[in-house]
């Protein structure tokens, strides 16, 4: 319990210096990062755009039809956005990055609506 609630302190530290997203996108990331390694069945560094497969897929089992209404709530509306979510967790050391990861593998990877909207006309 100790741990979470020095996730929560960080994570609380970033956005006050990064209002953008909400507290609970982070915790998302983190969640959506572990359901990203069990579906890979390995404990391995997993690349922007094997995360953001792994957020689009738990979102969806999490959220269903509110999944683009609850990112907006957070202030998340691309995928960049998730980007910008992990690197402020990287930059509070709270996850690592290889040398090759870049705030670009983030960018334009899928479209919200298309994959939150229209192709779930619920």
């Amino acid at each position: 319990m100790e741990r979470d609630s020095d996730f929560y302190e960080k994570v609380e530290q970033i956005t006050d210096k990064d209002p953008r997203y909400k507290v609970a996108a982070y915790a998302f990331v983190m969640l959506a990062l572990n359901y990203t390694l069990s579906k890979l069945g390995e404990s391995r560094h997993v690349t922007g755009k094997e995360l953001l497969e792994g957020i689009r897929e738990f979102a969806l089992a999490q959220y269903g039809p509110m999944t683009k209404t609850v990112f907006d709530y957070w202030g998340v509306h691309t995928t960049r956005d998730f980007g910008e979510i992990v690197f402020n967790l990287v930059e509070n050391k709270l996850l690592g990055k290889t040398d090759e990861d870049k705030i670009e593998d983030f960018s334009d990877v899928y479209d919200f609506d298309e994959e939150f909207v229209k192709k779930y006309p619920w």
